[in-house]
């Protein structure tokens, strides 16, 4: 399970983050690329806007449950 003591300084403020168990497999982001990127220097993941919607948030749960190194969380800020 991700945690929020360890997310990516690159994440967006929010309930959705990415912490430094990412393994850059690019799951996240082919899955909801409006809400997850790439930071190219470093290599891992992150959330880059926050979902509002009922279905962006399913979405991002969707990802959430796939991540094959549960590198996402939904408990942050």
């Amino acid at each position: 399970m991700a945690d929020k003591h360890s997310k990516f300084a690159d994440n967006v403020p929010g309930k959705f983050y990415v912490d430094e168990n990412c393994i850059d497999c690019d799951l996240c982001r082919e899955m909801a690329p409006d809400f997850f990127g790439r930071n190219d220097e470093e290599g891992h993941s992150f959330v880059q806007r926050q979902p509002t919607t009922p279905e962006d948030i399913a979405l991002c749960k969707e990802a959430l449950n796939d991540c094959p190194v549960e590198a996402i969380g939904n408990d942050g800020e």
